[in-house]
C-alpha cells in the first residue's frame, strides 16, 4: 500500500537550514506528483512546494520561493525539501503528500488534490 514517512524536522535558529525527507513505499515517486505542505497552529494546511512526475516541474509558494528547494531521488524513492534562511513564520508541522494524477489541483499544489499523506514532522524556528 502507499506509505509516506517524513523525517528531518527539528528545532533550528532563525537563518538556519533543515532538510526534510519523504520516504515513499508502495509506489514510485517518479510516477506521482509529490508535495510538501505545512500547517501552523490554528491555521489551515497549505502547499509549500510540489514536484511533478515526468517533466519534473516544480511549484513553490511565494513565501518560500528562493529559500526552499524540492528535489527527488528516484533510486532512493525519496523526495526532499531543502529549507534555507528559515524564519519563525516557517514554524509548522510539515506533511508530505502524493497523488498519481496531474490535475488542476495537484498542478497548483493544492492540498485538495492529494489522496495520500504522511504523518508529518515538526519544524520549529526559534532563537
Amino acid at each position: 500500500q502507499v506509505q509516506l514517512v517524513e523525517s528531518g524536522g527539528g528545532l533550528v535558529q532563525p537563518g538556519g537550514s533543515l532538510r526534510l525527507s519523504c520516504a515513499a513505499s508502495g509506489f514510485a515517486v517518479k510516477d506521482y506528483v509529490i508535495g510538501w505542505f505545512r500547517q501552523a497552529p490554528g491555521k489551515e494546511r497549505v502547499g509549500v512546494s510540489c514536484i511533478h512526475s515526468r517533466e519534473l516541474r516544480t511549484v513553490y509558494a511565494a513565501s518560500v520561493k528562493g529559500r526552499f528547494t524540492i528535489s527527488r531521488d528516484n533510486a532512493k524513492n525519496t523526495v526532499y525539501l531543502q529549507m534555507n534562511s528559515l524564519e519563525p513564520e516557517d514554524t509548522a508541522v510539515y506533511y508530505c503528500a502524493a497523488d498519481p494524477l496531474i490535475t488542476v489541483q495537484t498542478a497548483a499544489c493544492s492540498r485538495e488534490g492529494f489522496d495520500y499523506w504522511g504523518q508529518g514532522t515538526q519544524v520549529t524556528v526559534s532563537a
